[in-house]
């Protein structure tokens, strides 16, 4: 018995020591990047002005599948210039198409609320930051399209970034096969449950792109930098602890419109309804420490 007891005393004495020599490891904090869509949050124009959708125009809410972004800067006030804030993402860009162009083999493509961006603290530059400024480059979304009298469900890709260098890209099993550059604007279609697919191009200048800061910070015709502001300032200090969970809430109230030809509120490509407005509708951005 006696030599039991001397064996957990020697334990007991034993483990705080060991406890002691362990050295303390804290994780690194990061800046992680999410976004989220929001049917309900104001649509807005290219001035990010409320905005209805025109006369003669009809559009619908789509229901989103994936994004990707090129391009994602913290600005720090409201006469930073684009570029001048602190980037903190720029894709790969090619000039395998003529031009220089987005690489779309190479762009990074998340659904809502996955994480597309983490980037430790550490190597962002200390500041306070009120505005968000976040490059958008593709969607995938499903719609609703009519044809011949009744309503099919549908997923479009939509490439909005200013120039896109695409090989193919693919909805399904439906493949397009593109060997170039595409401006903003290009889009391809498929039914998810018959074998119809196309593609086409929007209007050159027609996607709308909000940004509250056109009069003292204005971006370049045919990109789609998307602004918005914080509405407290978020400030890197350096002395994190904790990651910053950065969610970029996009609203997509009514961002897919077209011209009609039917009065009817719905999509009729066969009637000659064609694709305007692809451009999604305002940025809400919050963060948490």
């Amino acid at each position: 018995m006696k030599k039991w007891i001397a064996f957990g005393i020697a334990v007991l004495v034993f483990v705080p020591f060991y406890s002691c020599d362990q050295e303390e490891t804290v994780a690194e904090p990061y800046l992680v990047v999410r976004f989220q869509f929001d049917p309900n949050q104001v649509r807005l124009n290219n001035l990010g002005q409320p905005a209805a959708v025109p006369s003669g125009h009809a559009a619908q809410s789509p229901t989103f599948n994936t994004i990707g972004a090129h391009y994602l800067e913290l600005a720090q006030n409201a006469n930073t210039q684009l570029g001048q804030g602190l980037v903190v993402y720029h894709a790969p860009e090619t000039n395998a198409g003529g031009a220089t162009a987005i690489d779309f083999n190479q762009s990074k493509i998340v659904a809502e609320g996955a994480v597309f961006l983490k980037i430790p603290l550490r190597t962002l530059a200390q500041g306070t930051y009120e505005w968000v400024r976040v490059s958008l480059s593709y969607q995938n979304y499903g719609i609703s399209v009519r044809h011949a009298g009744a309503d099919y469900a549908g997923t479009l890709a939509s490439f909005v970034g200013y120039n896109t260098y695409i090989t193919s890209h693919a909805i399904g099993n439906n493949f397009f096969a593109v060997d170039g550059n595409r401006t903003q604007g290009y889009w391809a279609f498929a039914l998810n449950d018959f074998p119809y697919s196309s593609s086409g191009q929007a209007p050159a200048g027609a996607t709308t792109v909000p940004n509250p800061l056109a009069a003292t910070s204005p971006i370049p015709a045919g990109s789609c930098v998307v602004t918005g502001k914080f509405t407290a300032a978020l400030q890197i200090t350096g002395n994190e602890t904790r990651d910053i969970e950065l969610t970029l809430s996009l609203s997509n109230n009514n961002s897919f419109e077209w011209i009609e030809v039917v009065s009817d509120g719905k999509f009729e490509p066969a009637a000659g309804e064609t694709v305007v407005d692809m451009g999604l509708r305002g940025l809400l951005p919050t963060f948490e420490k």
